[in-house]
């Protein structure tokens, strides 16, 4: 099992440090695979693993990265690392039942550090670029709350009991990690009780904070289905 070793970031108030959760606790249901979908191999090595080597990319200056995975997986995780030879530092943690509560516990692992940004990112997001992680947290640091979002390409259309109604797309927008922020701030509302209409980060914040929402990028897809594996291994191939 990898410990956290920090790197040697000094933080500032011009440059507060740099925080990362990764979040995979999927069991690969909809992939109807052998193994959970973060541990399927994408161009020979875990989704992971590829999500964990574009956070420790050293442009980013992130101090300490922390993986959350349900705690019967541990162990595969372990196993996988030393069969890949990882040597990313980061801090292993056990989720809990739900989203929230592996966001918690990933949190939980950073409580020696008072300040700073927390970026969240889903453990099968492996495809995010540099510049959607830094653009979260340059946003973060001036305004406390950012996330990644795209705007849909697709015309949407609203339903309900008495059918369906278009909607301007240009108002909305689909969200993807990560979401960054102040490490305080998360701290605050991931004390208050989970709710059913939590769906991501942005939703936990809500009440505390206004998130500023950045450009995303399409090509930062969450692997669920067989599909989104086919799409990571040709956009990787580019």
């Amino acid at each position: 099992m990898l410990s956290s070793q920090n790197r040697s970031v000094a933080p500032s108030s011009h440059h507060p440090q740099r925080f990362a959760v990764l979040v995979a606790g999927g069991n690969g249901s909809r992939m109807a695979a052998d193994r959970p979908k973060q541990f399927l191999l994408l161009r020979g090595e875990p989704v992971l693993l590829h999500t964990l080597r574009r956070f420790a990319e050293p442009a980013l200056n992130v101090a300490e990265i922390v993986v959350v995975l349900p705690a019967d997986q541990l162990g595969t995780w372990a196993a996988l690392c030393e069969q890949h030879h990882v040597s990313i530092p980061h801090t292993l943690v056990a989720g809990g039942a739900s989203r929230w509560a592996s966001v918690k516990a990933g949190l939980a692992a950073l409580n020696n550090h008072q300040e700073g940004l927390v970026a969240v990112h889903d453990g099968v997001r492996p495809l995010v670029s540099r510049l959607v992680v830094e653009r979260t947290y340059v946003a973060a640091a001036t305004h406390a709350a950012a996330a990644a979002a795209v705007m849909p390409k697709d015309s949407v259309r609203l339903v309900s009991q008495h059918g369906s109604s278009a909607q301007n797309r240009s108002r909305l927008r689909l969200m993807q990690t990560p979401q960054t922020f102040e490490i305080d701030l998360l701290r605050r509302a991931y004390a208050m009780p989970e709710l059913a209409s939590f769906t991501d980060d942005a939703t936990v914040v809500d009440d505390l904070c206004r998130v500023q929402l950045v450009d995303g990028d399409y090509r930062n897809i969450k692997i669920t289905t067989p599909e989104d594996l086919m799409v990571a291994e040709a956009l990787l191939a580019q």
